[in-house]
This record gives C-alpha cells, sequence and structure tokens, in this order.
C-alpha cells in the first residue's frame, strides 16, 4: 500500500535496467574487439539486442512515470535538466580529447609521419563536397529542431509534427551521407595519426548523430500521442539540447579536419 508524499521529488523504483544496460554495454564493446580484430560478430549483436531492448524498456518505464503518473514534478525536471547539462559538458570534453590529439598532430608533425601533414600518402576529402554539404544539412536540422521547439511552446500540434519528421529525416540523410564517404574513402583508420584522429573523431561524431537522431524519433512517436504539452516537455528539450551539441561539434570537425586540416 502506497503513502502519500510529503515531498516534490521522485524516488525511483527498483529497476533491472541499469544492470541489463551495462551487461549490454559490455557485451558490445567486447565484441567489437571481437569484431574487429577476429571478424567473429556474434557476441556484438548480443550486446546490440540487449541494448536495444534495455533502452525500448526504460524508456517505456521513464515515459510512464512522467505522463501517467505524474512523477516528474518542476523540482524533477530541473533535476534532469541539470543532469542533462552535465552530460552535454562531458561529452564536449569526450571530443576535445580527440581534437586535442589532431591538433597535436597537425601542428608539430614528427619526422614518423614525413614531418608534413596530411602525412604522405593520405588523399583527403575535398570540403567543398559531401562534408560541406553534410555541414548544411545539420545546420538546417539545428534550424527545424528549434522550429519544433517553439511550436511546441505555442501548443501548435501539425507545425511541431512536420518540424519534428524534417529534422528527423535530415538526421538520416547525414548518417547516409557519412556512410558513403566512408565506403568511398582511400584511406583507413591504421593510415597514419590522421587515420586515427579522422575516423575516431567523425566516427564518434556519427554515433551522436544515430543517437539524437532516435531520441528525435522517441519524442515524434511520443508528439503524435500527445505526450507533450507546451509546460511539460522536457523529454523533446532534451533531446534538442543532445543535437544542438551535435550540430556544433560538427562545425569544429569539419572546420578543423575537413577544411584546415586537408
Amino acid at each position: 500500500m502506497k503513502t502519500k508524499k510529503n515531498h516534490p521529488y521522485h524516488l525511483v523504483d527498483y529497476s533491472p535496467w541499469p544492470l541489463t544496460g551495462s551487461i549490454g554495454a559490455m557485451a558490445l564493446t567486447s565484441g567489437t574487439v571481437l569484431w574487429l580484430h577476429k571478424n567473429e560478430k556474434h557476441l556484438m549483436m548480443m550486446g546490440i539486442i540487449i541494448l536495444m531492448l534495455t533502452m525500448c524498456q526504460w524508456w517505456r518505464d521513464i515515459i510512464r512515470e512522467s505522463t501517467f503518473q505524474g512523477h516528474h514534478t518542476s523540482k524533477v525536471t530541473n533535476g534532469l535538466k541539470i543532469g542533462m547539462i552535465l552530460f552535454i559538458i562531458s561529452e564536449v570534453f569526450f571530443f576535445i580529447s580527440f581534437f586535442w590529439s589532431f591538433f597535436h598532430s597537425s601542428l608539430a608533425p614528427t619526422v614518423e609521419i614525413g614531418m608534413m601533414w596530411p602525412p604522405s600518402g593520405i588523399n583527403v576529402f575535398n570540403p567543398m563536397e559531401i562534408p560541406l554539404l553534410n555541414t548544411m544539412i545539420l545546420l538546417c536540422s539545428g534550424m527545424t529542431v528549434t522550429w519544433a521547439h517553439h511550436s511546441i511552446m505555442n501548443n501548435n500540434y501539425q507545425e511541431s509534427k512536420k518540424s519534428l519528421m524534417m529534422t528527423v529525416m535530415m538526421g538520416m540523410y547525414f548518417t547516409i551521407l557519412q556512410a558513403y564517404e566512408y565506403l568511398e574513402a582511400s584511406f583507413c583508420i591504421s593510415d597514419s595519426i590522421y587515420g586515427s584522429c579522422f575516423y575516431m573523431a567523425t566516427g564518434f561524431h556519427g554515433i551522436h548523430v544515430i543517437i539524437g537522431t532516435i531520441f528525435l524519433m522517441v519524442c515524434l512517436v511520443r508528439h503524435m500521442k500527445f505526450h507533450f504539452s507546451m509546460n511539460h516537455h522536457f523529454g523533446f528539450e532534451a533531446a534538442a539540447w543532445y543535437w544542438h551539441f551535435v550540430d556544433v561539434v560538427w562545425l569544429f570537425l569539419y572546420i578543423s579536419i575537413y577544411w584546415w586540416g586537408s
């Protein structure tokens, strides 16, 4: 029998999803190493399946708590906002490590790479082709997600739906172009420090775009189910913050690695 709370905070129920999520993450990372070194994909695929199932059920529980049970009070929402801000700050420092590595190697090339940048034998991408198109796509998607945010705040259902669908489609289009660029590349991740820096930075950014696209797709489904109101839509707000972070990181990637680095 539940008793009435005398505080505005939400004490979460016991949940198996942090445990299954960590097991899935361990299986995915270990499986990726096996795939890269021994071409064995089974553990990696199992990790992906465990993570996908965990995501679906964990998000279901959070949506239930916020939308149907009313546990996300203003105090709880403020805590979630602080948590999302700190998470994005941690992601910023994650990408700073890649930029640090890139500039450390490019500003003072060592004798091992021929004392030149890009290293000899590396045919870099033309920054005026697919990279520029991807830059325009992400900038436009930043505009559409802002459009969706303002439409939700103005209680305009149709405009929110339309702009959110456009953002999701642009996220998917960006990923397709990035995959095509990788297929057409003349160098791989083991081709000197340039290949390592390029694929680590752009690859992790691509993963973040995929995650952000899934985040926005979930928000689109929730929006179509009328989960968001003009005063209560932090789920979408967090997705929009994350998407703007992805936009800004890509601008730095484009300017430093594709344009200046070439």
